[in-house]
């Protein structure tokens, strides 16, 4: 979905579902920032909707972080401060990198080959300057990798932590300069899957990972 598809009517069935992902959209792009209310009469009339809607998908978000219900003043976009990505970050870079070097051991040929694909197609997003659809095979390639472990324990301790930096995931590449160095990051990881390199694969997701954290203390300090 490009961030154009945001003021389309919602035609759909499960409208908070549909709205909390066009809300989640607008706060990754900035279009709703940090320590800003919630516009929620502005959101019914742009998504042609209730309130009731828009309030069950502020709910949603509220649970994934990415707002904060504040008593008598609505909800608020969350900020992300640059002590919890250093807390978070390590640990989940930890277990990307224990995935990476089980799916080189596990992942069925087939697994590898789809992996590639979505690879490809991570790089024509790069450089059609596709930034939503990127993100979104970005995130299919890591849960792709981390399927490819066969260790479920590993998975679901990693999506709990995984949740509190999505939004700072997506954040990490907003400059020219990182989105390209993390496209051939994805292309290096592809490579050392197809090879089977368990320990190679394994430093450079926990490397792409820090790579993000990088980045993003950097826009902190600059904002």
């Amino acid at each position: 979905m490009s961030i154009l598809d945001l003021d389309t009517p919602v035609v759909r069935p499960a409208l908070s579902a549909e709205i909390s992902d066009r809300m989640r959209r607008m706060i990754m792009e900035g279009d709703l920032k940090p320590g800003e209310k919630v516009p929620e009469k502005a959101l019914t009339e742009r998504f042609g909707v209730s309130r009731t809607p828009v309030r069950e998908a502020v709910k949603i978000l509220a649970h994934e972080g990415f707002v904060v219900l504040v008593q008598n003043r609505g909800a608020i976009v969350a900020h992300q401060t640059a002590d919890e990505l250093r807390e978070l970050f390590p640990v989940i870079a930890a277990l990307e990198g224990a995935a990476g070097e089980l799916a080189a051991e596990h992942a069925s040929d087939a697994a590898i080959v789809a992996l590639g694909t979505r690879c490809a197609a991570l790089r024509r997003a790069y450089e059609s300057a596709d930034r939503p659809t990127y993100f979104d095979i970005n995130q299919q390639i890591h849960a792709g990798i981390l399927e490819a472990a066969g260790n479920p324990t590993l998975v679901r301790h990693h999506a709990t932590l995984a949740a509190r930096v999505y939004r700072a995931r997506y954040q990490a590449n907003l400059s020219a300069e990182r989105w390209r160095a993390a496209t051939e990051e994805h292309e290096a990881i592809q490579a050392a899957l197809e090879s089977r390199d368990g320990t190679r694969l394994g430093k450079l997701m926990r490397e792409h990972l820090m790579h993000k954290l990088q980045s993003l203390t950097r826009q902190l300090r600059s904002d």
